[in-house]
C-alpha cells in the first residue's frame, strides 16, 4: 500500500494527539514538549505503528519523522520490561545522542521505560538487562549481538536514515543485523529522505507488505529558497564575506568537503569578525559534543561543518545553509540544505560554484528535479 502525500506539514490543523487515544504519561511528555497536533507524516505513520504495520517511509527533514516512531515505541511497550523490546539504529554517534535526548524527555512520566545508547552509556551486563530500548550505530549494536549482550528476538527495529544505512562502509553491518533479526521480529519501520534503488531488495526479504508513505512533494523543498553563485574558487571566502555582510543569519551552516578546508574557511571567518565554530569528523569526540551542544542552544550563530551534522540533526533556528564545496551527490545536497527550513519555517540555500563544479551541480538539478537560481539582485560575488 502506498500513501503518496504532497500536502502542507498539517493536513489536519484540528487533530492533536490526544485525539489518537496515546497513553496519559504519553501525552504529558508530549506537552511538555510543547506538542499538541501531529504533523502529516504523524498522523499518518503512528496510528499505522501503534498497529505493528511495517512501514516504508520517505520524509524530508524536519517534518517530525522521529516522532513517527518513538511514540508508537512508547505506546506499545510493555508495562514491565522483557529484555529489549525495540531497536533504533542511527548513522552516527550524534544523531543517537539527540534521539536519546527527545526520547528521554518524551518518556519522562512512564515508568520503566529504559534506554541503552550503545557507546555512550555505560556497558552492557548481559546478566542484569533491564533496558527494554536499544539505540546506537549499527557497529555497537552488531558487537552487542556478537556478544550475546541482547536478546535474540525483539518487537520493533527501526531504521533512521535509512539510506545512509543501507548504502557505505556501513550496509554490510546494517544486513547482518537484520539478518540476524529475520523471522524474529514483529515490525520493521524505515525513515529517510531518499531511498537507494536496492531498497526494494530490503523491503522483499526482511518486510512483510510495508506501508509506503511519501511525503516528498516530488522532492520539492518548497521552504527552502535556493540559490547559486558562480565564481572562481580564489572568489569564494570573499563571496562568504559578502554573505555574512547582507544575509539576516539567525544561525547558519557553512559546509565544506574536506577537513583542511573547515578549518581554512573557519578563520576566514573569524578572522573577518565574525565569531564561528567549526567541526568535523577528525576532531576528539568530547570536543565534538560540545561544540554541536553550544551551537544548539545559540552560543555562535555561525558553524563550518564537514558533511557530519547533515543527516537527521535539528537546530530550528538555522536559516541559512551554504555549500562552500558542492557536495558530490545529490543526496548529500538534500540533507545539506535540509538543516534549515524545518518546521514550515523559511531558510536560503546557497551553493558557491566554480567552473570545475558545473558538471556536477547540473546533475544534482537533474536528479532532484529542481531548478536553483542564480543570485541576480544584491550580487555576492
Amino acid at each position: 500500500m502506498l500513501f503518496n502525500i504532497k500536502n502542507n506539514l498539517y493536513e489536519n490543523e484540528n487533530l492533536k494527539f490526544k485525539d489518537l487515544k496515546l497513553k496519559n504519561d504519553l501525552l504529558l511528555g508530549l506537552n511538555d514538549l510543547g506538542y499538541e497536533h501531529p504533523s502529516l507524516i504523524q498522523e499518518k505513520i503512528i496510528p499505522l505503528a501503534i498497529n505493528n504495520k511495517d512501514i516504508l517511509a520517505r520524509s524530508k527533514n524536519g517534518t517530525g519523522k522521529t516522532l513517527s516512531f518513538l511514540i508508537p515505541i512508547l505506546q506499545n511497550i510493555y508495562s514491565e520490561s522483557y529484555g529489549i523490546e525495540s531497536i533504533i539504529l542511527v548513522p552516527t554517534r550524534e544523531l543517537a545522542l539527540q534521539i536519546s535526548s527527545l526520547l528521554r524527555k518524551l518518556s519522562k512520566y512512564m515508568k520503566n521505560i529504559n534506554l541503552q545508547v550503545t557507546g555512550v552509556d555505560s556497558k552492557i551486563d548481559k546478566n542484569n538487562i533491564d533496558f527494554n530500548i536499544l539505540l546506537g550505530t549499527p557497529g555497537k549494536i552488531y558487537d552487542c549481538l556478537c556478544k550475546n549482550e541482547v536478546n535474540k528476538t525483539c518487537k520493533t527495529l527501526v531504521l533512521d536514515e535509512a539510506d545512509k544505512l543501507l548504502s557505505g562502509e556501513v550496509y554490510d553491518t546494517t544486513l547482518k543485523i537484520l539478518n540476524h533479526y529475520k523471522n524474529k521480529i514483529s515490525q520493521i519501520m524505515l525513515f529517510s529522505a531518499t531511498f537507494p534503488y536496492h531498497i526494494q531488495n530490503i523491503k522483499k526479504m526482511y518486510m512483510n507488505n510495508p506501508i509506503e508513505v511519501n511525503l516528498m512533494n516530488e522532492l520539492v523543498l518548497e521552504k527552502i529558497s535556493q540559490f547559486y553563485a558562480y565564481t572562481s574558487e580564489n572568489k569564494k571566502i570573499q563571496c562568504i564575506k559578502n554573505i555574512l555582510s547582507k544575509v539576516n543569519i539567525n544561525q547558519s551552516v557553512f559546509f565544506c568537503n574536506s577537513v583542511n578546508r573547515v578549518e581554512l574557511l573557519a578563520k576566514k571567518i573569524t578572522d573577518f569578525g565574525y565569531p564561528c565554530y567549526f567541526i568535523h569528523a577528525k576532531m576528539r569526540l568530547d570536543i565534538r559534543n560540545k561544540i554541536f551542544h553550544d551551537f544548539r542552544i545559540g552560543k555562535s550563530k555561525l558553524l563550518v561543518s564537514s558533511d557530519l551534522i547533515t543527516r537527521g540533526i535539528d537546530i530550528p533556528n538555522i536559516n541559512l545553509v551554504v555549500n562552500f564545496d558542492l557536495p558530490l551527490s545529490s543526496e548529500s545536497y538534500l540533507h545539506r540544505i535540509g538543516r534549515t527550513g524545518r518546521f514550515g519555517k523559511h531558510g536560503i540555500a546557497i551553493s558557491l560554484i566554480t567552473e570545475d563544479e558545473l558538471e556536477t551541480f547540473f546533475r544534482i538539478e537533474n536528479e532532484l528535479g529542481i531548478e536553483i537560481h542564480p543570485i541576480t539582485n544584491n550580487k555576492i560575488y
